[in-house]
């Protein structure tokens, strides 16, 4: 059974940092984009980045430059670093899977449709 689970959300004060980690379980990591998305109460579902098979990144404008995403292929594991962290990045976060197409990675940040999602992890962030 294809798993994501997300860790590491909490409660931080603002300009602090998180690292969320997302663990896949269950299908082969490899050949798979990962994404990070966010929502937020009373919003719709955001993307936040992506890391593509071969590690190229794409990130939404509003967290360019505060957050990191990485992958660990042997842990298969994908990470979000935050730093710098706005009340506004208060969410629930959810990771995110996609199946890419062998010899075309994924190469932007929207306009696709992710095959397995995770549960969610909640930061919050206080001013």
């Amino acid at each position: 059974e294809e798993q994501l689970v997300e860790s590491g959300g909490g409660l931080v004060q603002a300009g602090e940092s998180l690292r969320l980690s997302c663990v896949v379980s269950g299908f082969t990591f490899v050949g798979h984009a990962i994404g990070w998305f966010r929502q937020a109460p009373g919003k719709e579902r955001e993307a936040v980045a992506c890391i593509n098979s071969i590690r190229n990144t794409y990130y939404a404008d509003s967290v360019k430059g505060r957050f990191t995403i990485s992958r660990d292929d042997a842990k298969n594991t994908v990470y979000l670093q935050m730093n710098s962290l706005k009340p506004e990045d208060t969410a629930v976060y959810y990771c995110a899977a996609i199946i890419e197409v062998p010899g075309r990675p994924v190469s932007d940040l929207e306009g696709y449709r992710y095959d397995y999602w995770g549960q969610g992890t909640q930061v919050t962030v206080s001013s």
